[in-house]
């Protein structure tokens, strides 16, 4: 199984060369070469979603907004119509609250985050597995830790298919060395597939600094490889990070 964790970069009309309307040949070209079996995509505003659904065709696109009206960034999977048979679907909020949209940690910035949890059939094998993608906040650190310490201890209440493997993605807006981060080693049967991987935000190398905060995760999966997905053209980027694909197997 072929996955990637993607910040496709929210679109205001920003970005001036890398706007996301002169991305988007260069997504679909890439997306079509590397044929991913799923893509976790992160900061999807309501209409690059609509984008997404419409211009991947193979693909079915499930997720929402964060806000009170289910609109604003969404932290979307799309998965393979022909391969996978979606199972069981939800997304909660990081908070006291999860079931609370729009709601947030007190120490949060003002945007809410949300995670994206599924569980997938491959049809092929009839084996069932759980994908959970997020977006952890971009300047709380304790919100960060508490959406962490959120995601894992659901994981460890799961009640349907509790002993299923497990894929974590997303963007978590901390350093490999983070306090936050820290959180999923206290749990030895998850791998970060992506060590070692180095920078994934680069902002089009401009003035940001670089780092290293994309995340894909594994609990019952092996990887055969992991990349980045560094292309460009003419200046133009697939987004200000770098995608990052694993190859997974049972």
């Amino acid at each position: 199984m072929k996955i990637a964790t993607f910040n496709i970069r929210c679109d205001y009309g920003q970005d001036g060369d890398n706007n996301f309307r002169y991305r988007k040949p260069l997504i679909l070209e890439k997306l079509a070469e590397e044929k991913p079996d799923i893509v976790c995509f992160q900061e999807v505003l309501p209409h690059v979603a609509a984008w997404l659904k419409e211009a991947l065709t193979g693909y079915y696109v499930i997720g929402c907004g964060r806000s009170e009206t289910l609109e604003d960034e969404q932290a979307a999977i799309a998965y393979r119509r022909d391969a996978f048979n979606l199972i069981q679907m939800e997304t909660y909020w990081l908070s006291d609250t999860p079931y609370v949209p729009a709601s947030r940690y007190p120490d949060q910035s003002i945007c809410p985050r949300v995670t994206t949890e599924a569980v997938f059939e491959e049809l092929a094998t009839k084996r069932v597995f759980r994908v959970v993608n997020t977006h952890l906040d971009h300047e709380g650190a304790g919100a960060r830790e508490q959406g962490m310490r959120q995601i894992m201890e659901k994981l460890g209440r799961a009640a349907l298919f509790a002993d299923t493997p497990v894929v974590i993605t997303g963007d978590m807006n901390a350093e490999p060395d983070s306090r936050e981060m820290g959180i999923i080693r206290e749990y030895p049967s998850y791998t970060n597939v992506t060590e070692g991987i180095g920078i994934t935000y680069h902002g089009y190398l401009r003035t940001e600094a670089p780092c290293s905060i994309d995340y894909i995760f594994v609990k019952g999966f092996a990887c055969e490889k992991v990349e980045k997905w560094e292309d460009e053209r003419g200046g133009v980027f697939l987004s200000d990070h770098y995608p990052v694909c694993a190859v997974l197997r049972p």
